[in-house]
């Protein structure tokens, strides 16, 4: 289950390495390997402070123009303000609301269903205990402010939930383990997902 969630952080450059050592010493001349394919579901985009910057600035750190980052819902602010609250998160390019699906989430308290959100009818909804912008409050003390965004995203061809922990205090969980931080992980239908030291229980239905 652990694949699907998150890029792999391994890094193949040394295992590369020594087979261009191994060409090299036959005389071949080592190939140009090709990129490989980012799988829909093992993405990984960290939110660094560098690259807010140059979002905002049209320009990437390496000086190539990144997207036109574009808000919606109660996310949606020129200034990327909402109430006078500065979010710490901005949707990005391949950001797409989900046209022929119906997502639900269902909210279960010691097992017992207490609330049920529509989470289709835009293609971000922001998590957090800040009611002023959050389009779901999370009221427990141990959860912050803007705490994680569910987002919708246009990955090889197809609109996918994503969820990005907001450099929370006390983490989010999803079944049961902790996602990093600032980095997409997608979701699927009958996902649980908790959030810091709440009980609660968040679970993502498809109708």
């Amino acid at each position: 289950r652990e694949s699907r969630r998150s890029e792999s952080d391994t890094d193949p450059s040394s295992k590369k390495q020594r087979q261009d050592d191994g060409d090299c010493k036959h005389g071949k001349a080592a190939a140009t390997p090709d990129k490989a394919p980012r799988s829909p579901r093992a993405v990984e985009d960290t939110v660094t402070p560098a690259r807010a910057k140059a979002a905002r600035s049209g320009a990437s750190e390496e000086g190539v123009p990144t997207p036109d980052f574009r808000l919606s819902g109660r996310l949606a602010a020129e200034a990327n303000t909402v109430a006078g609250v500065e979010l710490k998160y901005s949707e990005p390019a391949e950001a797409r609301r989900p046209a022929n699906s119906r997502w639900r989430i269902y909210v279960f308290k010691d097992s017992k269903d207490t609330d049920m959100h529509h989470v289709d009818t835009a293609s971000a909804f922001l998590f957090g205990r800040d009611r002023r912008v959050a389009d779901i409050p999370i009221d427990h003390p141990s959860c912050s402010s803007q705490h994680a965004v569910l987002q919708y995203r246009l990955v090889s061809g197809a609109v996918m939930p994503y969820l990005m922990d907001l450099a929370s205090t006390n983490g989010t969980f999803l079944n049961g383990e902790q996602i990093p931080e600032q980095r997409y992980v997608e979701l699927r239908s009958e996902d649980v997902v908790k959030f810091g030291f709440s009980t609660r229980e968040y679970v993502l239905l498809r109708e």
